[in-house]
């Protein structure tokens, strides 16, 4: 006699419920996708135009050497870089890419855009008396282009749908902080951002994208009581707060506001401040680590690092000053509904050497799990 499957006892019962239920969520498991994603503040920005290329092709700098290593290391799916120096033919981008590939790291597809370091305003925005110094500019920079922004990735990107925020002028952003000694004609001419600010998508599958929103802030010091940095600082990560809530103003001429980013999004870069250490103004970054959107990874490292009076957990860190103070300065927060398996510092194994800047950072990645 044939039984039929619907005529069970208790424990086939059971069972059959529990195929039956793998098959309604086969379709949604089968759809899900793992990728690693990680952001680095980088030592590859020189002190001059195409120093990075010559470097990267002759192999004679060992922060740059490190820095490679470091991202063979992590082998990521997809990477942005920040504190990479930009040149108009994408010169110094391709000459890593090959180095990488050379060692089996293969990126499909790599972005460049122009930050706004060194792009020059002709005004006296630091009261010197001169029109035309790295101060004077849209962003610190000795050269157009110095400590930009690149991302590398194994899969395609969606160039037709890159948002590019970075030509917001400072005075456009709601609430504005703006420094009491910015002139009436700076105001007019001041961009927030000081590298930039992207969502950039990744179609990691067909018809689906992850959107990553990067950014690099200025650091919150070298500057005088006006605040002029540590405001910047604190409004260029008030940016993403406005476009995650749709008040995002779009750039003059044209009105009206940014639609929110549509998930699933990571927002990841280089933030320059600490939540709970350290110089700043660090309100709009713990109300973006608590946003209702976002998740917090909290990507932990491996470290032995003690900082004495620290008020955050060392072994969040993500930068390591010369004096030794360590600092969260680097994030990457997804969406609510990626699902993050685990998220880490890689801290090195042994004391790296440090390089001439003041701050020594290390990548943060993330595997996760994408709808």
């Amino acid at each position: 006699m044939t039984r039929s499957i619907f005529f069970l006892g208790p424990q086939s019962l059971f069972a059959k419920l529990a195929v039956l239920l793998w098959l309604a969520l086969w379709p949604s498991l089968a759809a899900a996708f793992d990728l690693t994603l990680a952001t680095f503040t980088t030592q590859f920005s020189q002190s001059g135009p195409g120093l990075l290329l010559r470097h990267l092709q002759k192999g004679d700098k060992p922060e740059v050497e490190q820095d490679i290593a470091a991202i063979l290391d992590m082998r990521a799916d997809v990477v942005v870089l920040t504190n990479f120096d930009f040149d108009y033919d994408g010169l110094a981008l391709a000459a890593l890419q090959k180095r990488l590939a050379d060692q089996g790291l293969v990126y499909a597809d790599t972005l460049g855009l122009q930050p706004n370091t060194g792009i020059p305003t002709w005004l006296d925005l630091n009261h010197d008396g001169a029109l035309s110094g790295p101060r004077d500019a849209q962003a610190y920079g000795r050269f157009a282009g110095q400590a930009g922004m690149a991302v590398l990735s194994r899969y395609p990107l969606d160039r037709d749908h890159i948002r590019d925020f970075t030509a917001l002028l400072w005075q456009d952003l709601p609430q504005a902080n703006l420094p009491p000694d910015l002139t009436k004609d700076a105001r007019l001419l001041q961009r927030l951002s000081t590298s930039g600010h992207y969502e950039v998508p990744v179609v990691y599958a067909k018809g689906k994208a992850l959107r990553l929103l990067v950014w690099s802030a200025t650091p919150p010091v070298f500057d005088g009581p006006e605040d002029r940095n540590g405001r910047r600082n604190a409004d260029e990560t008030g940016l993403w707060l406005h476009l995650l809530d749709g008040t995002l103003p779009i750039n003059a001429p044209a009105t009206g506001t940014y639609a929110p980013p549509q998930p699933p999004f990571v927002i990841l870069g280089q933030a320059n401040l600490d939540p709970l250490d350290g110089s700043g103004l660090p309100q709009a970054l713990r109300d973006l680590l608590r946003h209702p959107q976002l998740q917090d990874t909290e990507p932990r490292g491996q470290t032995s690092h003690v900082d004495t009076g620290q008020r955050g957990d060392p072994a969040l860190d993500t930068a390591l000053l010369k004096g030794g103070t360590g600092l969260r300065l680097d994030y990457l927060l997804p969406s609510r509904k990626i699902r993050v398996q685990r998220a880490a510092v890689l801290w090195p194994t042994q004391k790296p050497p440090m390089a001439e800047p003041v701050t020594q950072h290390f990548p943060v990645w993330a595997r996760l799990t994408l709808p």
